[in-house]
This record gives C-alpha cells, structure tokens and sequence, in this order.
C-alpha cells in the first residue's frame, strides 16, 4: 500500500520562500500552464474577491466565506478599488495570507502566483504579503468579520454543523480592529486551555450542544456585542440543537466558565505590548554585485528615493502599523522588481530572526509598492 508524505510545514522563519528558479515554479508553471485561467475577471469590478492555494493550483475563495480564513492554507486576496469616487481607473491592494500551518508548497505557490496577478494587473497593486497574527492593518480593514480557524483544505475545512459533537470543545478569541473610521471583529480559534484566556478579551467557547460566550473585565462593549453575534452564526445551522449562555467575569456565575477548563483556573494578566521609539530606516537595495545589499540612506523622506533605484523602509517597531516597505522606482532593475518581496523577507530574516522560536518580527507585514502607487503606510512612515 502507498504510504501518503505529510507536507511540509512551512516555517516562516526561513530566508527563502522558494520562488523563482525552483522546482516550485516548475510545478506551479507545470500545475496552471501558460495561461493562469484564475485570473480572469480580476480587477475588473470594484470589491473583494479572493483565492485559496491547493497543492499547486489557484481556486477561487467562494463569496460567503470571504473573511474566513483557515491556519493550514495559503490565499491571495485582492481589493479592487478606486481612490476617489471619479477616479478613471482601479487601484489595488494584492495580499498573500499565509496560514501557521500552511505547507511550503503552498505558501511558496502562493507568493509566486500573487506575482503573477501582480503582472496580470500590470504592476499597479500594492503587494502585501500578510503571515496569520500579525496582519496588516488594511488587510483586516477589507472584511466586517476576520475568522481565523483551524483546519484547511488537507482536513476538508468542515464546520460542526448538525447534529453538534456532545466532544466539540472550541475557543475561540473575539477582539475588535479599529481602521481608521472603519471597525472590524477579528475571531482566532485559539487552544482550549487555561492559558489562553486573556484579559481584556471576549472568549467564544464552543461546546457542541452549548456555546458559552466570557467577557473578562475589561472587555469592551462593541467586542462583547459582535461575540454575541458570532456566537449566534455557531448556533443557528444547529437548528435548536444549541442553545447560548453568557458569563462576565466576577459575576456570580463566572467561574462555571473557567471550571471548563480545569480546577483553579483564573484569567491571565493582560501581557504587555512592546513599545518602541525606533524611528523608521531606510536602505537602497542592490543586486549589481550578484548578492543583494541594503545601504542605509539618509535622511528618511521622500526626497531620498530615486527611480533608478529600489529602497528598504523598516517600519517594524511602530506598534500601531508595523510594517517593511519595498519601493521600486520606475527604472528599478527587472530583477529586483521580480524579487524585492524575497529580498525584504531576507533582510527580516537577517534583522528579526533569533532561531528562539519566536516569529513575531520575521512575520511583520511586507507590502511592496511601484512610483506613482505609494500606500497610505509608506507615506505616512516617510513623513509624507
């Protein structure tokens, strides 16, 4: 009997995602043909659409589950837009998301097809390369309602619908995000043990027959509004099977929750943000010695790029929009054009990777951008 290969699991810590001139791009090539038929279409409406990556080929993401995303799959994700109400053409924002568990062909398919739709579009989108907590502000902006969950297209991504599992023991992590005037609920599906539960939070815990929403102290009341709402998309495809109970911490009552996962259980501490006063740097890139470099340039302003050239801006210890921004000037050589995001994800890589297990800083969001179609966050980064 033939024994199946688990995929790897891509590590995003890695230097390289595989792109050009591998045996992905082979595969990929080989998986699409000449001709990506995916593509058709795109960009030619105002709106979201957005794409999955299975093994090597691109599947259109159905319209009623945009904004639910699952931690073992990669997807691209494009926003069609227009900059001002009679503005003649579309701008773009291009994101990639990769999920923690998502394998290596696949996240390297992904990064690879997003370049294919970025020339598709003739190089007008913004590129945003987005890793599972610690998206981008404008890609949680494009969605109501942001649902990370657990599971992809190698588990058959199936919800528990009817009847519910009497074993089902799902938590899930309710917080709200503010993008500009716009407001939107982000859900994480999160372990179900006693660690996970946080100050400041709102809890979904998903028990089959019952969902139990918790709101902790400090919960804020627009977070405990829109849990209760997702809370009831748990509960209505179970047609009565279900029924929902609302615990607040402190409160007689409360500690049923906690009990549920283990004796003595209490909420942990709100953990602390890392705050930084680093201003942003900025590097020219160069690929003319056959090895790319990053000269650091000042001052930190607009009038430092040229369009000759591609620049580095790190952006990664703003806590509110952290980011690294790769701009190519109009001249930009062809090669560091095709692999600006895998030189920004080398110097992260070389900048933020500590081999301690963390991922946080070699996660940070890359969005990559051409003269003439700078981001709000670059501008604004440069002082603009």
């Amino acid at each position: 009997m033939a024994h199946l290969t688990k995929p790897t699991v891509y590590d995003i810590k890695d230097s390289n995602i595989a792109l050009l001139g591998s045996d992905l791009e082979k595969h990929v090539r080989e998986a699409a043909g000449d001709k990506e038929k995916a593509w058709e279409g795109a960009g030619t409406a105002l709106g979201i659409k957005a794409w999955r990556i299975e093994k090597f080929t691109v599947v259109e993401w159905p319209k009623e589950k945009l904004g639910s995303f699952y931690d073992g799959d990669s997807y691209i994700v494009l926003n069609t837009y227009k900059k001002t109400p009679d503005a003649e053409s579309f701008s773009y924002d291009l994101h990639f998301w990769l999920g923690e568990n998502t394998s290596q062909d696949e996240a390297g398919t992904a990064a690879y097809k997003t370049v294919e739709l970025d020339d598709h579009l003739h190089g007008v989108p913004i590129q945003y390369r987005e890793v599972q907590g610690s998206e981008s502000e404008r890609f949680l902006s494009h969605f109501p309602h942001f649902v990370c969950l657990h599971g992809g297209v190698a588990t058959g991504f199936h919800h528990v619908t009817e009847p519910p599992a009497l074993d089902l023991h799902k938590l899930y992590r309710i917080k709200t995000s503010k993008h500009g005037s716009k407001t939107s609920l982000v859900v994480r599906e999160v372990p179900a043990v006693a660690a996970s539960i946080v100050e400041g939070d709102v809890y979904i815990l998903d028990k089959g027959t019952h969902v139990w929403q918790y709101n902790t102290k400090t919960s804020v009341g627009k977070e405990k509004f829109q849990a209760a709402e997702f809370a009831q998309t748990l509960v209505e495809p179970r047609k009565g099977q279900c029924d929902i109970e609302v615990f607040d911490e402190g409160v007689s009552g409360g500690g049923m929750f906690l009990a549920a996962f283990g004796e003595g259980t209490q909420v942990s501490p709100a953990r602390a943000h890392a705050t930084s006063s680093t201003p942003p740097t900025l590097f020219r890139l160069s690929d003319a010695s056959g090895q790319v470099t990053f000269e650091s340039v000042q001052p930190v302003s607009h009038s430092s790029l040229n369009s000759a050239d591609a620049f580095l801006l790190d952006n990664s210890f703003d806590h509110a929009h952290p980011a690294i921004y790769v701009w190519l000037g109009s001249a930009a050589s062809l090669t560091e054009q095709r692999l600006a995001p895998q030189y920004a994800q080398r110097y992260l890589h070389e900048k933020h990777g500590s081999g301690d297990g963390r991922v946080h800083g070699v996660a940070t969001s890359i969005v990559k951008m051409r003269e003439g179609h700078e981001s709000e966050g670059f501008l604004r980064a440069l002082g603009a």
